[in-house]
């Protein structure tokens, strides 16, 4: 609705027990070139009429038998969710308590009996625009909070995706391709889930895990690209990796964030202590390092690899709950035995 359009848009509810008030009301609007008007004189039907029509604009006569004007706008703010009830009171008595209680009733104007036809059309058309206005507003604030949560979306989105490919220049210098990363997070989000982590926790480990060995590019290539078996010193600097992941998703305190430096640092703990790079122990490792240590071991295992051919399924299951209890958290084995066809789903789904 716009100003020059509100005498052809608005929708206007005339309610008063007297005939006559209405007749010459109607023919003030109609006089005035309003289009859309209806009108009752029985108070009880208000609120169904209301609640059919939705008038940009309620005339209200005080006095009515069954129910007065009071008591219409009281029942009018139970059933009209806006902070703005449009009503002109119409009302023969002038004096200040009556305006007052009307007003503290919700009235936002007052048409004094009998009735100036300028007057009249002039309130009205006041009110009109002052509500006219109101929903501009209101509508303008459900659009930006529209654009706000649209803009918020695409920031998270934006950060998933910067987090995802840092995670995939990892692999690429590891002569790997994207492809473990995207499988491996997807089975953390699964066991995640499967052990009632909740949609939330569970999609921070489908976010976070792809930067499970961003510290890999802190690695010398002679360490990193050796074909063959590591020597003591390469290995102690090999695993350095883990803390330079941390230290690589340090400094900020997103929730996204955390969880991939807890999963960078932890990932390759063991529950039986002998990991590293702290030697933790049992609970002691983070649920998010635990979950994400299955999860990276199966897609290795299953995995080809230039110096190794993939393991199938049944033999990485067996392997990994050999290892329960050792390596593994034996309460998620539990759990990863029964997604199994859910891994093997991704594994073929992302080969």
């Amino acid at each position: 609705m716009l100003l020059n359009n509100i005498k052809e848009d608005s929708k206007i509810l005339i309610v008063d027990d007297m005939e006559d008030n209405i007749y010459i009301l109607e023919g003030i609007l109609q006089e005035a070139g309003y289009r859309s008007f209806k009108s009752t004189t029985d108070s009880r039907k208000v609120i169904s009429i209301y609640a059919e029509y939705q008038p940009d604009l309620v005339l209200l006569d005080l006095e009515m038998p069954y129910f007065t004007g009071f008591e219409v706008m009281r029942m009018l703010k139970e059933v009209e969710h806006d902070s703005y009830i449009p009503v002109i009171v119409l009302t023969a008595r002038s004096e200040r308590e009556t305006r007052i209680k009307a007003l503290e009733a919700g009235a936002r104007d007052f048409v004094v009996k009998p009735f100036d036809e300028v007057e009249v059309e002039t309130r009205i058309r006041n009110q009109l625009e002052v509500r006219l206005l109101h929903n501009q507003i209101k509508n303008q604030n459900v659009i930006l909070e529209d654009k706000v949560k649209e803009r918020t979306r695409e920031l998270a989105h934006t950060r998933r995706e910067v987090i995802y490919r840092l995670g995939i220049a990892a692999e690429f210098r590891d002569n790997e391709t994207g492809d473990h990363i995207l499988r491996m997070s997807k089975m953390c989000e699964k066991l995640a889930l499967g052990i009632g982590l909740g949609k939330e926790r569970a999609d921070l480990m489908l976010n976070g895990s792809p930067m499970h060995d961003i510290g890999k590019i802190g690695i010398p290539d002679s360490i990193l690209l050796k074909p063959g078996a590591l020597n003591d010193e390469e290995w102690v600097v090999m695993k350095k990796h883990t803390e330079i992941g941390e230290q690589i998703l340090s400094g900020d305190t997103s929730s996204l964030l955390t969880t991939a430096r807890i999963i960078a640092i932890s990932h390759h703990e063991k529950w039986d202590g002998t990991g590293y790079p702290k030697g933790l122990k049992g609970d002691a490792i983070p649920i998010e390092g635990r979950i994400a240590a299955i999860a990276d071991v199966f897609d290795a295992l299953t995995s080809q690899r230039p110096y190794k051919e993939p393991w199938s399924i049944e033999d990485a299951v067996k392997e990994i709950n050999s290892k329960s209890g050792k390596h593994f958290d034996p309460a998620l084995i539990e759990v990863f035995n029964k997604i199994i066809p859910e891994f093997a789903e991704i594994k073929e789904k992302h080969k």
